[in-house]
């Protein structure tokens, strides 16, 4: 080979190493529009996107048992990925045995038709709403007596083995039929007093209450299951077991003419009181909150709305349950400011890789990410990155993008049945089952069929 020609290929040479050597750094612009994500954000209560709110400061307990007619319509309320509704054990379970799933069943496709996943409790009573008829009749045993102050609504004795055992026999009917439902968000655990929720004059023995618990974990082994908040020792055991948990006196700064604030008298001192075991399982299990009364009952009576909000990112919550009533007016600006923190908000901050790639090779991909919200995603999406048409999952577990930032460091395989050719990069965190983008991310590029593209790559 002559001196001319070996320089030639020299140079030939070292100009392809060096293209190939290139890399393309892109730095995402952030946007801050309020994101409706899967799991998180403001829900709906005992109805679904697009329907009527609550008027007043009223609502009611009692779940819906059919499908309402008609399309969503825009209503002055946030969008949600949430529907959260519970229902009377009566309403499930109307005869002894005989349980009408058409309720939840469609309950689950109306949530799916208004993009929404479910939340569901099944209450045993309440202070207005009966124990199913059968069991008064069934000669299990009372708790109360009518000429007691609470008579007029039936208490069970939930230390009665009958009470146990046909409680017990709607929860492991529920687990068997819905545990991993793809449209099933979460489960309250609900156990004994009024709304299942475990305190109140009449508990059983801690074993009972233990044995009632166990049981959600047992029925419900693949879904995200929220223990209430009241009962200290209840609420650390079911924590213990992996659940999340949930208040529902959110808000509550000090009513007129009572001498207790939940928001100062109770909740933090149980956090408190909790410890690390409290305070840190948000880091793998959700936080929901439910309001003392509605919004409009803290603007009447003129509670200071922004330690409200901040308490709740304290606490890194991810779902919050206005009871579907009206936000007003003057704080709506601060509840769109609040949806842009509580739960998950990720960021692109940074994307590096090569310029050019060959097709059976292997190249470096580096991510900055970022989690500007208060608490991670709690189901395992799948983070992807595509050239052109072809799909290549990343192996990281995004659960653990706790607020802050995070990395992605890693060689990706570039398949060797792409065609040579000039392909858009584009990034998605796709849902496992469907595989297709699920998660709105705060930055721009977001395409019609809910990929980013981030830049481009050539593929020799």
């Amino acid at each position: 080979m002559s001196r001319t020609l070996s320089l030639i290929v020299v140079c030939v040479l070292a100009t392809a190493s060096s293209l190939l050597a290139q890399t393309t750094v892109v730095r995402p612009t952030e946007i801050d529009d309020v994101l409706v994500n899967p799991g998180m954000g403001i829900e709906t209560f005992q109805r679904f996107n697009g329907q009527p709110l609550n008027e007043g400061v009223q609502w009611s307990e009692v779940g819906p048992e059919r499908a309402s007619a008609g399309a969503a319509t825009p209503v002055d309320f946030p969008a949600s990925s949430v529907a959260y509704v519970r229902w009377f054990w009566s309403q499930i379970e109307p005869q002894r045995g005989k349980y009408d799933w058409s309720i939840i069943d469609a309950a689950l496709s109306e949530a799916h038709r208004h993009g929404q996943r479910l939340a569901i409790r099944i209450m045993p009573y309440d202070d207005k709403h009966a124990m199913p008829d059968w069991y008064i009749s069934s000669g299990a045993r009372r708790a109360n007596a009518a000429t007691d102050k609470d008579g007029a609504i039936w208490s069970p004795d939930a230390e009665d083995p009958v009470y146990v055992r046909d409680w017990s026999a709607l929860v492991v009917e529920a687990g068997k039929r819905y545990d991993g439902h793809p449209d099933l968000n979460h489960v309250d655990i609900s156990t004994v007093g009024y709304w299942g929720e475990g305190w109140g004059p009449y508990l059983p023995s801690w074993s009972i209450q233990q044995q009632l618990i166990d049981l959600y974990f047992k029925a419900f082994p693949r879904s995200l299951l929220l223990m209430n908040f009241d009962a200290l020792p209840a609420l650390e055991y079911g924590v213990k077991l992996g659940a999340g948990w949930r208040l529902d006196c959110w808000g509550d700064w000090g009513r007129p003419g009572r001498n207790f604030a939940h928001m100062k008298d109770l909740y933090p001192q149980q956090l408190a009181r909790g410890g690390a075991l409290l305070q840190n399982a948000w880091q793998t299990r959700p936080v929901a909150l439910e309001t003392c009364g509605v919004p409009e009952h803290w603007h009447q009576w003129k509670y200071p709305l922004q330690p409200i909000l901040d308490q709740a990112l304290r606490w890194h919550a991810s779902t919050i349950n206005l009871k579907s009533s009206k936000i007003p007016d003057d704080w709506k600006a601060a509840f769109d400011e609040f949806q842009k923190r509580i739960g998950y908000r990720f960021v692109l901050k940074k994307l590096d890789y090569p310029s050019q790639v060959s097709r059976g090779s292997t190249a470096a991909v580096n991510m900055w990410w970022f989690n500007a919200g208060v608490a991670p995603v709690y189901r395992p999406y799948t983070l992807a990155m595509a050239i052109g048409d072809t799909v290549i999952p990343l192996d990281t577990d995004v659960r653990q993008w706790l607020p802050g930032d995070s990395v992605y460091e890693n060689t990706i395989a570039v398949p060797y049945d792409i065609s040579p050719g000039r392909y858009p990069v584009r990034v998605a965190m796709l849902d496992p089952a469907s595989h297709k983008p699920v998660i709105r991310l705060a930055i721009e590029g977001r395409q019609p069929d809910g990929w980013y593209q981030v830049g481009e790559i050539t593929v020799n």
